[in-house]
């Protein structure tokens, strides 16, 4: 299993950006993918018992057996980033009420600004390695 599994909605646009911007920024290819209606993104879900959703709000992280939602999932992914961006991860002691609010209000309205996909982004042949199915 790869050390750190990053669970995204694959038909939002600023998800599958999210998605080709930590790419760029992770030389060691710490991350691996999955979408959130992809085979492997239900399966892992359930195995950490989160709820399949319907229309996901949340990029999750399944690091070292654990899942992370939300702003801690979203500031752990940064923190395995390159520099300047794994300075962002200094903003965990920011109170997660205060940073899950803030995460909640773009994820609803991500679709309205980013736009969506009908389907789910295919990576290229070259990244394919780089997700679950």
């Amino acid at each position: 299993m790869p050390e750190a599994i990053i669970l995204f909605d694959g038909v939002c646009n600023l998800c599958q950006w999210s998605v080709r911007f930590i790419i760029a920024r992770d030389p060691r290819e710490v991350f691996r993918f999955a979408s959130l209606q992809s085979h492997a993104g239900r399966e892992l879900l359930a195995a950490h018992g989160l709820p399949t959703p319907t229309a996901p709000e949340s990029v999750v992280l399944v690091q070292s057996g654990k899942a992370y939602v939300e702003s801690e999932a979203a500031l752990r992914i940064a923190r395995r980033l390159r520099p300047p961006w794994s300075l962002l991860y200094a903003l965990i002691v920011a109170p997660r009420p205060l940073r899950d609010a803030i995460y909640r209000f773009v994820a609803r309205n991500r679709y309205r600004w980013f736009g969506r996909q009908e389907a789910c982004w295919l990576p290229t042949p070259e990244l394919r390695g780089r997700f679950l199915e």
